[in-house]
Parts: C-alpha cells; structure tokens; sequence
C-alpha cells in the first residue's frame, strides 16, 4: 500500500457496510487507463448517515456503481474491498448481486424519469421489486406498493398506481424511486444526487422524507451530492472526495465548523450565506478536470492557493486523529476561539 492510500478499516466493530482500498480502472484499446477512484476506504454503521461530496467527476457516482455491482465488467477493473455485513460485494457474482439489490440494499438515482420505465404503470413497477425479493402473490405486492407509495406522501396512492411516468411530476417520480427503494426495507441505501432536477421545494420535501424514512426504519444511508446544503441537514458524517480519493474526512459540525483542506474551505466559501454582510462568492479556479496524479503529487495542486513544489512532486499522506483526517501538505490552519467569533 503506496503512502497515498488510506489504511483499510477493520471489519468488524459493529459496521454494516467496510468499504476498504476501492478503486476502479476503465481500459480501453488504443487509451491510457483511467482510474476514476483511487484507494477509497470509509465505513458506514447501522442507522448512520454518511456523506460523499464533491464535485463532478471526483468518482463520487462511480463508488456507488461499483458498490452496487452496476459497472459494465468488459473494460472496468475493480479492486479492493466492499464488506457488506461480513460479505464482499466486490466477489459477488451477478445472481448473487441480483438477489441482494433490493433486498437489502438499495439505490436512488439522480433522474427519476430515465429510471423508471415508461410504458409500465408507476404500481407495476415497485410491486416487481416486492415480488421478486419478498416471493408475495401479485394481488399482496400491489397492496404494499400502494402502502408504499401513501407512506412517502403521494397522495391519492390508489389512482397513482395506475398512472406511467410521463403522468406525474419530477417530485412524484422521485418519492416513486424512494418507494420501491425502500419496499422491501433494505438495511443500506445509495442515494445518488436525489434532488439535483428537482426545485428548490421540493429538494426540501424529499430531503425531509429521507431523513424521516432513514430515522423511522433504521436504515443506513449513503448521501452523494455536490449540495453542501444537503450534507448539513442530513449526514452525520462527511467524505470529501478530489480526483478519485478522499482529501478530507470529519463529522458534519467538525467540518463545517473548520474544515482543514483547501478544497473542503473552497467549497464552504462558495456557498451564499444568509446570516452575514453581502460578499462575493468565492470560486475554485479551473475545473476538476485540472489535475495531476496522485501517484506523482496532489491532485488539487493545479487549482489550490496554497501549493508549492512539494505538492507538485510529493503525495500527501492520509493523516489526522479519528474524527478529522485529511490528505494535504498545507492544511488550514485550525481556527481559535477568536477567529470562529469573529466569522461567526
């Protein structure tokens, strides 16, 4: 294990999902290897709620995929470890994999309209998941399908069931893909991006939703966003992700509160703030794109403030106490008690 990489995480301790060293290659003839993640490792518990942020293309998409065993296997090498209750998805076979999706684990996707199918009746569709994993009668299936859907607040559920997609709202849709994620109570669930075209209201209903479903059920939740708004409502903790590895890691308040790496305080700073004097927004120059490998340095160094020729030719280490680690040569200083009052 190179010097980059964060050190894999027991299996034990009472954690529901340990994902250790993941990293996935895309290959293609005639190109350079890609790798889209690179040595990701974070544990999730029963009940908890952890975040993965950051931009697009930083491999937040790409781990869930992967964890889900969606990746197309011609072309793709994943490495690595996702130990799910003591079992490894990442050896899984395809069946296996079939029979655990839905079940007992579960995935949201950003565009309810392109997940759903259209010509198959918004019923049909979560009553098959209930079938296929619960082995219930049809009439039985239809009848927790229609619980299902009052229970994420559609309302006249029994009229609903009978309507296709194209039929209803993109909030509707989406409390649909919530309802058949959750159908057969799944003890993890991947929430990719879930409110990203969806207006500003009802992101906050379906933000609302998840946390009570998570909180009632006990369920465990992977949040992937950019929306740092969502990951303070919502997370317990925070993975920070840059260039297919996590550059920062800390709980929700740790981080917001004082957060170490230049992308983690670029990101905070671009944020409108409603509780202080007018400012212009901070921007983070370049775009995700603009990196170098982590094998040869940091990947952030072509975009950050605070590089220098180390950063350049050096991988910073993964390093920290517990609750806050981070990857970086020139951190941000920790603030005093003077300085959170003064930005406060």
């Amino acid at each position: 294990m190179n010097a980059g990489t964060q050190a894999p995480h027991s299996a034990g301790g009472g954690k529901l999902l340990s994902v250790e060293d993941l990293s996935v290659t895309f290959t293609r003839p005639g190109a350079e290897p890609f790798t889209a993640v690179d040595g990701v490792s974070f544990e999730v518990g029963p009940g908890e709620v952890v975040g993965l942020v950051g931009e697009s293309g930083c491999g937040k998409s790409v781990t869930s995929l992967a964890l889900m065993g969606l990746l197309p296997r011609r072309g793709t090498r994943v490495l690595g470890r996702a130990l799910f209750a003591g079992t490894d998805l990442l050896t899984l076979t395809d069946g296996e994999l079939r029979d655990r999706r839905g079940a007992e684990l579960a995935m949201i996707f950003q565009d309810p309209l392109s997940s759903l199918n259209p010509v198959v009746p918004l019923g049909v569709q979560v009553a098959e998941v209930i079938q296929r994993h619960r082995r219930t009668s049809r009439s039985q299936a239809l009848r927790r399908a229609q619980e299902m859907l009052e229970r994420v607040g559609i309302p006249d559920p029994g009229r609903r069931m009978h309507e296709y997609p194209h039929q209803v709202s993109g909030g509707m849709r989406q409390r649909v893909l919530i309802a058949t994620a959750l159908a057969c109570e799944p003890r993890l669930l991947i929430a990719d991006e879930p409110t990203t075209a969806l207006d500003v209201t009802i992101q906050a209903q379906i933000l609302a939703l998840l946390k009570e479903l998570v909180i009632g059920s006990g369920t465990s939740l992977i949040m992937i966003t950019h929306d740092l708004g969502v990951v303070a409502g919502l997370c317990d903790s925070v993975n920070v992700l840059y260039g297919g590895r996590i550059v920062e890691r800390a709980g929700r308040y740790d981080l917001f509160d004082g957060p170490r790496h230049p992308y983690t305080g670029g990101l905070l700073a671009s944020v409108p703030r409603l509780d202080g004097e007018e400012r212009r927004l901070h921007s983070i120059p370049g775009s995700v794109t603009d990196n170098i490998p982590w094998s040869q340095g940091c990947a952030f160094a072509p975009r950050c403030h605070s590089a220098t020729d180390l950063c350049l030719r050096e991988s910073p280490v993964w390093a920290g106490g517990a609750e806050h680690r981070l990857r970086c040569h020139h951190p941000i200083p920790v603030p005093t008690t003077a300085t959170k009052e003064q930005t406060s």
